[in-house]
């Protein structure tokens, strides 16, 4: 089974950057999408042989995500169940026979960390969300998870010590999420990589520089974790300020 998982930075302008031809050139069985930034029929995306399902945030222009799958799904759900966190189209799970398999849009602690304590209130919830699911059957999450996990996982760590993405805060939730049974599927497989990162900023010629941050995942329950295969970061693939990540499992 192959897996890829994109922020687009809104699928609208990727569209315009390739988007069709990267998607049928990865040829995944399931293709993720996050931050989507669109409305309900403000775009029809034709994918011959894949069902679609949409999670649409209330505001507009805004978060969003998306799942392209070859195989047809026991059920859909969207969002958590809980209101707060329910009303910007973060969150789509499909049950398979095998498996769960949760695509995710973490939400931004934004500048000067104002949203932070709403941030750690979601990681609870998601936490405990993702861990009932464990209980039932594996799962694999993927998506942008809005967090370098460790200092090897950024270019810049030092000078980056208290800002989003990497506060010692955003970094133990993600610590908790592994510790409460799941693999980061990159690191199981290549743990001293350095230097492969799947976001980078506009500014600073930071994609041509390589000053990057890995803050997108695929995390697996680690019961499953002896199938992954490979996993695989496409530095190489432009279009976005996120590159796609990829896991492949024998499930």
């Amino acid at each position: 089974m192959k897996f890829v998982s994109w922020n687009v930075n809104g699928i609208r302008a990727c569209m315009g950057k390739g988007f069709m031809d990267i998607f049928n050139s990865l040829d995944a069985d399931v293709f993720c999408i996050q931050e989507s930034k669109m409305q309900e029929g403000q775009l029809d995306i034709e994918t011959p042989g894949y069902h679609q399902y949409w999670n649409y945030a209330e505001r507009k222009g805004y978060s969003g995500t998306a799942i392209f799958t070859k195989i047809k799904p026991i059920s859909v759900d969207y969002g958590m169940g809980i209101d707060i966190h329910d009303h910007e189209g973060r969150l789509i799970t499909l049950e398979f026979e095998d498996y769960f398999f949760v695509n995710v849009y973490v939400p931004n602690s934004q500048n000067e960390l104002a949203r932070l304590p709403y941030r750690m209130n979601w990681e609870d919830d998601f936490r405990d969300y993702v861990c009932e699911l464990n209980k039932i059957k594996p799962v694999i999450i993927c998506g942008d998870m809005n967090v370098a996990h460790k200092e090897i996982d950024l270019k810049n760590p030092k000078t980056n010590r208290r800002n989003a993405g990497f506060t010692d805060e955003e970094r133990g939730k993600m610590t908790e999420l592994l510790d409460s049974g799941f693999t980061d599927s990159f690191r199981y497989k290549y743990p001293g990589a350095e230097g492969i990162y799947s976001w980078w900023s506009y500014r600073f010629k930071a994609r041509e520089k390589n000053a990057g941050w890995r803050i997108d995942y695929f995390l697996v329950s680690d019961s499953v974790k002896e199938k992954i295969e490979d996993a695989k970061i496409h530095t190489e693939i432009m279009g976005s300020d996120h590159c796609p990540v990829e896991l492949d499992i024998n499930l």
